[in-house]
């Protein structure tokens, strides 16, 4: 049996908060939605963030940890965002992912992040990547529609104003431009006029627990065939 197709898929998962599709993909892995696959690292740049204990506590448990900008850029005096970007990368890259997945990570990162993960930057020390890592993030709007922050509350409130006919969710390939990368999978959300937003944002969350999970099995088989493969292409 052919030793590369049977070794598992690896995953990173960057988080910062209570990690609700950290947890879609940690109930996922070795299923046949994702099979074949464990995540190796979860990542947090919230020290609180309740997906750490998720991770921590699943079965078997998760490798963490914890890197926050502002504690990193006070120990580390002169040092910059992007050196905060490159020492995170840094950390996944020692956990030799076959993907990243950003779960609700709320930082955005730079250009020097991605570089490595494209294998164009080979970090001191480290390396060099044999095959770019593909790094996607979860984002609650369709493409083009409310990019960056607080999209839930943006969408929800011009589709109550009519400035909106639709809303939904989806997972993109991470670019240098926040929230602009190729879309993998996008799915609308219902959401009707004058409900609570709570309504809403419930069965967004929903849908973001599929297909976050869809989109991380999308990536994993680009980079390494699942175990039920016969090899053909």
């Amino acid at each position: 049996m052919d030793p590369v197709a049977t070794s598992p898929r690896r995953l990173a998962v960057l988080i910062s908060g209570a990690g609700t599709n950290l947890q879609a993909l940690i109930d996922a892995q070795n299923t046949s939605s994702l099979p074949n696959t464990r995540i190796v690292l979860v990542l947090s740049n919230r020290k609180n963030a309740r997906g750490l204990i998720r991770a921590s506590t699943a079965l078997p448990p998760i490798p963490t940890a914890y890197l926050g900008l502002q504690p990193f850029i006070k120990s580390n005096p002169g040092k910059t965002r992007e050196d905060y970007d490159v020492e995170v990368a840094r950390i996944v890259l020692r956990a030799k992912p076959d993907a990243v997945v950003c779960a609700g990570w709320m930082h955005i990162v730079s250009e020097g992040f991605l570089d490595v993960f494209k294998g164009t930057r080979v970090l001191e020390g480290e390396e060099l990547l044999a095959r770019e890592v593909p790094v996607i993030n979860i984002h609650p709007a369709l493409f083009g529609q409310f990019d960056g922050a607080h999209a839930i509350e943006r969408g929800f409130e011009a589709f109550q104003k009519g400035e909106v006919d639709e809303l939904g969710v989806m997972v993109h390939r991470v670019v240098k431009e926040v929230d602009r990368g190729e879309p993998l999978i996008q799915r609308r959300v219902e959401v009707v006029k004058g409900e609570a937003i709570e309504a809403y944002e419930g069965r967004l969350h929903k849908v973001e627990w599929e297909i976050i999970v869809e989109a991380t099995r999308i990536v994993l088989d680009e980079v390494q065939p699942p175990l039920s493969s016969d090899g053909s292409s």
